[in-house]
């Protein structure tokens, strides 16, 4: 009847606001400047030789059909359908190195959401639990916990389909209460004039709300042993602070972007994609600690496509079709760039990281498609802001941008890299609903790429 550290209230679901007078000590800083993250998770697999590492050098069938194009950085390339991106590469470090040996959706995003590898994750096996790993999102929540916002979000909804949440997308083994605010559900479609609703249902009032909430305290009182069961103590409090969450303004000021001047919202663009990056520069400037866009498209008839998954012959299109459409190049390129001079100008950059990668790479050879398939071998990552230098790339591909030939960087690396970048060592540790300790990463920080 009623699942415990959750309250229903139309698109809107709170299982993850963080309850930060029980949180666990903050680990000693390990000399990052950065405060919050906002991650631009490209779900499906962005093609690493058309956007941030050209190959013009590889034999026809293998090589871009995207010409490079020189950047601000001196001897820096990207795909010229990124243009604007091209203008921002004193602020970014492109690693051209990531590498795992996954070519698997559900296990390769489990692995770059946490930064650990489970080969049983496979779709559609990978529906989320509570043994699994904590994203960074939910680690955060535990470590540098927030006050009066949630610490981490998710818009505008989680990765998932045919009625699968994948792992990687909640807080697994640390527990409910530090579950990322999601504001809308697997595969829902919004409307497009209010892409991110935080209001209740026109059958709920506040009164309503609030005698839901008198009758699961009545239920609560009766069934001690609910609150006394290690796995459900917390859940009092945490659903105290979710329920005065969702009746107070501040985050729904922060998720409104009407409050932005219509010039703002054209420079990011008026689509879910380019109105999920503002939200995130507005939740970010609210508190939140990180905040994952999964990005996503989803289709007239409701269903979920991960779009950057560019085989092709998806609704008529070819690959290249498919990255050239609003969904993929055009959108991303435009939103970072408007992101990227928000931050800088409002001053945030420095406690602002900025991420972007999906779950692998893509196939050097281009298939019957003019798409390509999927590869674990190699891909790109884009980290930016957060004491992070600008102007450099961080490890080197081969011709065909097929295989690391220099520096590679596992998930786990890139995971520690941007906890460096968030003042937390990986030895720094979480507790499961046991309070047993856990390392919150096991790889090394990329620190060549700070100072």
């Amino acid at each position: 009847m009623i699942r415990l550290g959750q309250l229903g209230a139309g698109a809107l679901t709170l299982p993850g606001l963080t309850l930060a007078e029980q949180s666990r000590a903050v680990h000693p800083a390990a000399g990052g400047k950065a405060k919050s993250c906002i991650l631009i998770y490209l779900w499906g697999g962005p093609p690493q030789m058309d956007m941030w590492d050209p190959n013009p050098e590889a034999p026809a069938g293998v090589r871009s059909l995207f010409k490079p194009i020189p950047t601000k950085v001196p001897g820096i390339h990207v795909s010229e359908e990124m243009p604007l991106f091209a203008k921002l590469t004193d602020k970014t470090a492109i690693i051209r190195s990531l590498t795992h040996d996954s070519d698997e959706h559900g296990n390769s995003v489990y692995y770059t959401l946490t930064g650990y590898r489970d080969p049983q994750k496979v779709f559609s096996r990978n529906h989320r639990n509570r043994h699994d790993r904590p994203g960074m999102g939910s680690v955060l929540s535990a470590l540098r916990p927030t006050s009066n916002m949630p610490a981490t979000v998710t818009i505008p909804r989680p990765i998932g389909h045919d009625g699968v949440t994948y792992s990687g997308t909640h807080a697994g083994f640390v527990g409910p209460r530090h579950d990322p605010l999601e504001i809308g559900r697997v595969g829902e479609e919004t409307k497009a004039d209010e892409l991110f609703p935080l209001t209740l249902p026109d059958a709920v009032s506040n009164t309503r709300l609030l005698a839901r909430h008198g009758l699961m305290q009545t239920l609560e009182d009766i069934d001690r042993k609910l609150q006394t069961d290690p796995a459900t103590a917390d859940h009092m409090e945490y659903r105290k602070q979710a329920l005065g969450m969702l009746l107070t303004s501040k985050v729904k000021a922060a998720l409104d972007i009407n409050k932005e001047t219509p010039q703002t919202r054209e420079r990011y663009g008026r689509n879910e994609w380019g109105e999920s990056i503002l939200m995130a520069r507005r939740l970010v400037e609210s508190g939140v600690r990180l905040v994952t866009i999964s990005w996503m498209y989803i289709q007239k008839g409701g269903n979920v496509a991960n779009v950057w998954d560019n085989h092709g012959n998806f609704e008529g299109k070819t690959g290249y079709d498919m990255l050239k459409a609003e969904y993929c190049l055009p959108s991303l390129d435009r939103g970072f760039y408007a992101l990227m001079e928000d931050l800088t100008q409002r001053g945030m950059l420095d406690e602002t990281l900025v991420a972007m990668f999906g779950e692998f790479g893509r196939t050097p050879k281009i298939n019957a498609t003019a798409g390509r398939d999927h590869w674990g071998a190699c891909q790109s990552a884009v980290l930016a802001g957060g004491g992070i230098r600008g102007g450099t790339v961080y490890g080197k591909s081969d011709k065909q941008s097929a295989y690391v030939v220099d520096n590679p960087v596992s998930p786990a690396d890139l995971h520690a890299t941007m906890y460096h970048a968030l003042g937390l060592t990986p030895d720094a540790m979480v507790h499961d609903n046991l309070n047993r300790p856990h390392r919150i990463n096991d790889g090394r920080p990329l620190t060549a790429l700070f100072g």
